[in-house]
């Protein structure tokens, strides 16, 4: 178990799925978890419920991700953290002809506009501290985008590349920054179809461990780069994808 006592952290869509398991994690490491939902409060209590069954800590914080100005206040209303998981994310499934302005725009504000204006609100603190740690949470679709979530997976692709730059700037700073990027995960976004037998049957023969994978999959690796242990990794995109990603 790493240890992350004394540390506090915010994971941004953690009401559910991939999120509510990395928050899990990382208070059961000892960190202090702000969970974060886009509307749903029930979901987010739940999620906190879970940590303080535990023995854990952990509050509750809604924001819609998408918009801009509440973005910039999240910091400012829930407190400096050391610890800042950018799991959010906003996907339209559409035929590349039929994307709208809007689909563009609402993806890119909630997938990677909102990542750099969490980021810039909570480095400050992190740089007085000489220590923090950023992980983004992006897409196996980096390396195999689908063809129907043509611009969902080119903000996975543009949080990387910003990942990687900013990792070079912070480097001095004690700040590691990071990006994970999960396979096929078994969560409520792929329940419906994944819930087709032909379906299914394709997107596991296209897994070579031959599974899909669970949010506690991926809660691990964050909490590892989280860590002191994780000091001396940065800049880096690591796949936990069954091998998907060299398919």
């Amino acid at each position: 178990m790493f240890d992350l006592k004394g540390k506090r952290a915010l994971v941004t869509g953690s009401s559910r799925g991939i999120g509510r398991a990395i928050a899990i994690k990382l208070a059961e490491c000892g960190a202090e978890v702000v969970v974060h939902g886009a509307g749903n409060m029930n979901k987010a209590q739940e999620t906190v419920d879970i940590i303080k069954s535990n023995g854990g800590k952990a509050s509750a914080y809604i924001c819609n991700l998408c918009d801009t100005e509440k973005v910039k206040n999240i910091i400012n209303d829930i407190g400096n953290v050391d610890i800042l998981v950018l799991n959010a994310s906003v996907q339209i499934k559409k035929k590349w002809e039929t994307i709208t302005v809007e689909d563009f725009n609402t993806q890119v504000g909630c997938n990677w506009l909102a990542s750099l204006l969490l980021i810039q609100a909570a480095v400050p603190y992190m740089r007085e501290r000489k220590w923090g740690r950023i992980v983004t949470v992006g897409s196996v679709q980096e390396a195999k985008p689908h063809p129907d979530m043509l611009v969902y997976s080119g903000t996975k692709s543009a949080q990387t590349n910003m990942v990687q730059s900013l990792s070079l700037q912070l480097a001095t700073d004690g700040i590691t920054v990071n990006n994970l990027a999960p396979g096929v995960i078994y969560t409520d976004r792929n329940v419906e179809a994944l819930s087709d037998p032909e379906y299914a049957a394709e997107v596991t023969a296209s897994i070579p461990v031959g599974f899909y994978g669970e949010p506690e999959d991926c809660a691990p690796m964050v909490a590892l780069l989280c860590s002191d242990e994780g000091r001396y990794i940065t800049g880096q995109n690591i796949f936990v994808d069954g091998g998907k990603s060299v398919q």
